[in-house]
């Protein structure tokens, strides 16, 4: 019974230090204060990243290439008559899959299919609901899905940590002086940053008659913001 609860012991404190070793804590030095704040930053979205995909099916591999090329040039026009250089777009390689028919015992091959994803950054975002009704009006995309986000997200970041840090460091300050203290220099810092990107799939759209006849859904509304934020630990000695 002695040696089964030492193995006991043994188990418990291996369950107890794992988590200690996975998240290593800072340890309190003397003359020192610890603080955490968080911070952010907003801005308005600047670039929409579009994706969605090239898909064709026929009971041949060849005629679901040439299907799947033939929307792929019907895009290149769709971005041309909007002032976009094709080039600009992104597209994976063409996967070809076989179909089967599993409805049945033997599973029986019943065509082929071609696809490949496009992805697209746009940085004049009044194209974006021109360009994916077109798309749609050509049968050409499957899968709409559209991010907003900032071009220069390192800098959105970097603002949102600096926000983080003056807040940590005000927070110290007003330690040291309730207790009669000076703060010091930064002694260690660690800093964690998240970014919210909006995305939405987009929704059948109205005809063109019935969105001049009225106004734009978001229209005098303000636009949604990127929002980065940031979590800085910090230790500062005191004087």
């Amino acid at each position: 019974m002695k040696i089964f609860a030492s193995l006991i012991l043994i188990l418990l404190a291996v369950c107890v230090s794992s988590p200690a070793q996975e998240h290593p804590a800072v340890t309190a030095q003397p003359n020192s204060v610890f603080v955490g704040a968080d911070g952010k930053y907003e801005a308005n979205p600047d670039t929409a990243l579009v994706q969605f995909n090239i898909s064709a099916q026929e009971e041949q591999a060849r005629s679901a290439y040439e299907d799947a090329a033939k929307s792929a040039e019907q895009i290149r026009q769709i971005l041309r008559a909007n002032g976009i250089e094709p080039k600009s777009a992104e597209i994976g390689f063409f996967s070809l899959q076989p179909v089967y028919d599993w409805k049945t015992a033997r599973h029986k091959l019943v065509g082929y299919r071609v696809s490949a994803g496009v992805s697209l950054k746009l940085r004049d975002l009044a194209k974006v609901g021109a360009i994916l009704q077109q798309l749609a009006d050509a049968n050409v995309g499957e899968g709409q899905a559209v991010n907003y986000t900032l071009e220069d997200m390192d800098s959105a970041k970097s603002r949102a940590v600096e926000d983080a840090y003056r807040r940590a460091r005000e927070s110290a300050a007003v330690i040291a002086h309730a207790s009669g203290r000076t703060l010091g220099e930064l002694s260690y810092a660690s800093v964690d940053t998240f970014e919210n990107v909006r995305s939405f799939r987009p929704m059948a759209m109205a005809a063109a008659d019935a969105r001049s006849a009225a106004p734009a859904p978001t229209e005098e509304f303000s636009a949604v913001k990127v929002t980065v934020t940031a979590h800085v630990n910090a230790y500062f000695n005191l004087k």
